[in-house]
C-alpha cells in the first residue's frame, strides 16, 4: 500500500500557497476573484487616486516583483483612466479628419503612469515594481511597490539596497512598465533601433556638435 501511495506522489506536482493564488488570478472570471473584484470595484472607484493599502492584493504578484512585510516598504494602490488621450474638437480651420482628435495615444503605457502618479505622492521613495489588479469601464486599477531607499531596514538588505543608486527610476522608464514601454522587453530582429546606440553616447568632439544627432 505504502509503494502505490508513493508511485502515486511522484507524479504530482505539490503548490504551495503562492501558487494556488496564481492560478486564481490567471483567469480572474473563471474563479473565486471575479466576485471579490465586482465588490471591491464599487469601493475602489469612490477612493482617491492613490491609496496606501496595509497588504498587497495579489501576495504572489507582489513577492515575485520584490515585495517584503518589513521597514521600509509601501504598496498603493493607483487609478489611472483607460483611453487615449482626450482633445479639443477644433470649430473651424482644418478638415475632421485633419484635426488630431481621435486615436491619439501616448507612447507610455497606464501601468507606467500610475507607477510615476504613486512616486509623485511619495517623493522621498522609489517605485520599485508594480502589477494588475483589476478594471472597470473607465479606470485601470494597479499596485505599486514603494521602496524607501534610506531606511535603514533597507540598507542591510543587499537584496533591495541597490535602490539608492537609482534615483528617479521610474521616471527613466527603467522599471519593467517602463521598459516594456520603451520596446526594450525584445532583442534582435525587428527591434534594432529601439536601444540607443553607442553613438548617442558619445561626447561630441567637434565644437558646436550637438549631444545627439
Amino acid at each position: 500500500m505504502a509503494e502505490e501511495v508513493a508511485e502515486a506522489k511522484k507524479g504530482t506536482v505539490v503548490k504551495n500557497m503562492y501558487d494556488h493564488i496564481a492560478d486564481a488570478w490567471h483567469k480572474p472570471a473563471d474563479t473565486y476573484v471575479k466576485q471579490l473584484r465586482w465588490e471591491r470595484m464599487i469601493q475602489w472607484r469612490t477612493e482617491d487616486t492613490v491609496v496606501k493599502i496595509e497588504h498587497p492584493t495579489r501576495l504572489d504578484r507582489a513577492r515575485a516583483l520584490g515585495y517584503k512585510a518589513k521597514q521600509g516598504f509601501v504598496v498603493v494602490r493607483v487609478k489611472v483612466r483607460r483611453g487615449s488621450l482626450r482633445k479639443t474638437r477644433l470649430n473651424s480651420g482644418r478638415k475632421a479628419s485633419k484635426m488630431g482628435v481621435n486615436q491619439i495615444t501616448m507612447k507610455k503605457n497606464l501601468q507606467r503612469i500610475g507607477e510615476e502618479r504613486a512616486a509623485k505622492h511619495y517623493t522621498n521613495m522609489e517605485v520599485l515594481n508594480s502589477y494588475w489588479v483589476g478594471q472597470d469601464g473607465k479606470h485601470k486599477y494597479y499596485e505599486v511597490i514603494l521602496v524607501d531607499p534610506m531606511h535603514p531596514v533597507i540598507l542591510a538588505d543587499k537584496n533591495v539596497s541597490w535602490t539608492i543608486m537609482h534615483k528617479g527610476r521610474v521616471y527613466r522608464g527603467l522599471t519593467a512598465a517602463g521598459k516594456r514601454s520603451r520596446g526594450l522587453r525584445w532583442k534582435g530582429k525587428g527591434s534594432e533601433h529601439a536601444r540607443p546606440s553607442v553613438r548617442n553616447r558619445q561626447v561630441p568632439k567637434k565644437r558646436g556638435q550637438p549631444l545627439y544627432w
